[in-house]
């Protein structure tokens, strides 16, 4: 205890705190409600491609479809903490956001899940941040069983993607795709929620089978992503 400060006056301060940041998180959250938000999902910096042709036919399929359906809110790139990579996920939406002229709202998280996560995200063009519990909280005010819902449809495809990896003598997925899949699938339904519209598109046509971007469909399976929220990367 600081030295001349009671029990009471410590308490104070930490229930000042705690308001204060209950407040900014209520500012930011009200910022987010305010704008399209867009979704890029994809492979991190193992992709092999150059990034800049990547980001210009995302560029060209969002254009497309936002000119037959138009977003009613200004659109903000929402990146989920991949740390800078020359390839990949991190690079593309850097291309994206500058060619759209778009600003990045980062969602995180939180130093109890991974410590590293906050601190290692690229935070080029990044007006926004939340950590992932803020959104899971508002998220579960809607839908009260959804974080429990959600990690046990994540943790079967783990299962499930794992049996698979056995018979390919692969070892088992690392621990840290649970926390990472709960990350993609939260932001996007409470996004979604919040918001009242999204937009979300994959880096590929194709999605590595054990990557974290295919646990997209635990989102669509439970109904919290609509298909009509989804572009393909390839026009049909």
């Amino acid at each position: 205890m600081a030295e001349g400060l009671t029990a009471y006056d410590t308490d104070r301060l930490y229930q000042q705190t705690v308001w204060r940041t209950m407040a900014q998180l209520r500012e930011l959250m009200e910022r987010l409600r305010t704008h399209h938000p867009l979704v890029i999902e994809g492979m991190s910096g193992y992709d092999p491609r150059a990034p800049e042709p990547i980001a210009s036919h995302i560029v060209d399929r969002l254009n497309a479809h936002w000119h037959a359906n138009p977003c009613r809110k200004p659109v903000a790139l929402i990146t989920q903490g991949d740390p800078i990579a020359e390839r990949g996920i991190s690079a593309i939406t850097r291309l994206v956001s500058e060619a759209l002229s778009v600003p990045r709202f980062m969602i995180h998280l939180d130093p109890h899940i991974a410590d590293y996560h906050l601190n290692d995200a690229d935070q080029y063009r990044v007006e926004l941040t939340l950590p992932y519990s803020a959104l899971l909280d508002r998220f579960a005010t809607i839908y009260p069983n959804s974080e429990a819902l959600l990690t046990e449809r994540i943790n079967k495809l783990i299962d499930e993607k794992n049996r698979t990896r056995q018979e390919l003598g692969k070892p088992p997925l690392q621990s840290y795709y649970r926390d990472f899949a709960l990350l993609q699938e939260v932001t996007k339904a409470a996004c979604r929620s919040l918001c009242g519209e999204i937009t979300i598109i994959h880096t590929s046509a194709v999605i590595p089978p054990f990557s974290v971007s295919s646990f997209f469909e635990v989102g669509l399976d439970l109904g919290l992503i609509h298909p009509d929220d989804m572009i393909a990367f390839e026009a049909g």
